[in-house]
């Protein structure tokens, strides 16, 4: 087809068992190609500079970098689920020139001793490092290290890290609901991709097993940061009450389940596969954060908001071919893996149109509070 395409490997399952498997989210498309998340992912980079400014007051107002750095001078940062770049680098640059100003702060009669910074990029294992650590700026003043592996577990040894910062990554599932694999069950999903648009039962699953995720996130973090270590989340939300299908994410996944359904019909392959393809990603509100945070119950909730992702933007009509190509960079091994190539080109392809046709609807989407932000610190 001419476009720069990432290969992922498919699961040899038998035809009887393959819809009894949950999916997994892969990594974003790693490389500098066409489709490369390195190449389309400004958006959510621009979507995470909304609330910069709030992670800076955070910083200033509630971090104790003195105490932090008080018995070893070193301060270990992580960035959760990082990618492949260049949106994790500036992200790092920002938080330690923030903790570098609130230390001078505290300490004004020893400028010159700034704490040493080492910082720790991690994702799945089968992130593209390499493109992600041949693009690591030449100039640093920190000491870089990988760390591949799920966040939803034990990464970092107790009490080792002081800052832990995630953007754009814990909305993905660690898998889809298992219970959306039964036929003859509330939870079977036919026909749809998503649980936008789905019966109560499908969006009860999704937000059980992100209940879990978060659990086990949250579990993991308590161990590895310091008393007073701060936890810094930017994910995809949704009001309390408001429904899922009512945002744009949510129609644009009721279009990829209906164009997905068409090329079916249309013989490029069998319905079946639709029907046992669920993404794995979920939307919490802040009710559903706060009460998992608060059954963890080794943080302290030190702000929780909705922000509009997107202020600057004026209309959708003028990014959807845009939004729909970073889309594609984020998801695109996962569809791969389950329609192959052509299918999930195709649906791409379709997708821009689908958008453009509903693009009155979608303008009406344009200010909702769709981005939650959350700001935690390790209880003492």
């Amino acid at each position: 087809m001419g476009e720069s395409l990432r290969y992922h490997h498919t699961l040899q399952i038998s035809k009887e068992d393959k819809v009894k498997v949950p999916i997994n989210a892969l990594p974003p498309n790693g490389g500098n190609g066409t489709y490369s998340y390195s190449k389309n992912s400004y958006f959510q980079r621009i979507s995470s500079n909304v609330v910069k400014s709030n992670i800076e007051e955070e910083i200033y107002k509630k971090l104790d970098v003195k105490k932090l750095a008080s018995t070893s001078n070193i301060i270990r940062v992580v960035d959760l689920g990082c990618a492949t770049g260049p949106n994790t680098f500036m992200t790092i640059q920002n938080l330690l020139e923030s903790m570098k100003h609130k230390y001078q702060i505290q300490c004004p009669n020893t400028p010159t001793k700034i704490p040493e910074f080492h910082v720790f990029f991690n994702d799945q294992l089968s992130n593209d490092f390499n493109t992600l650590f041949t693009t690591l700026p030449k100039d640093i003043q920190y000491f870089a290290a990988g760390v591949p592996g799920s966040f939803h577990g034990r990464l970092f040894p107790e009490s080792s890290l002081h800052f832990a910062y995630t953007s754009y990554a814990i909305h993905f599932l660690s898998k889809s609901p298992q219970e959306l694999q039964q036929k003859n069950s509330p939870t079977w999903n036919k026909g749809r991709v998503h649980y936008t648009s789905a019966c109560k039962e499908v969006v009860d699953a999704y937000a059980a097993q992100f209940g879990k995720d978060v659990r086990d996130f949250l579990d993991a973090r308590a161990i590895e940061l310091v008393p007073g270590g701060m936890l810094v989340m930017v994910m995809q939300g949704i009001p309390n009450g408001m429904h899922h299908s009512d945002t744009v994410n949510g129609m644009m996944y009721d279009y990829m389940g209906s164009i997905l359904m068409e090329i079916a019909k249309e013989g490029m392959f069998d319905e079946s596969k639709v029907d046992s393809f669920n993404l794995p990603y979920y939307g919490p509100n802040p009710e559903e954060m706060t009460k998992l945070v608060e059954t963890n119950g080794r943080f302290s909730i030190e702000r929780m908001e909705l922000t509009n992702p997107a202020p600057w933007l004026k209309s959708i009509r003028q990014i959807i071919p845009e939004w729909t190509v970073h889309v594609r960079a984020s998801m695109e091994g996962t569809f791969n893996r389950q329609f192959g190539n052509e299918v999930t080109h195709e649906m791409f392809q379709r997708l821009i149109k689908q958008l453009t046709q509903n693009i009155e609807i979608l303008e009406t989407k344009l200010w909702d509070m769709t981005q939650l932000f959350v700001v935690l610190k390790r209880k003492e």
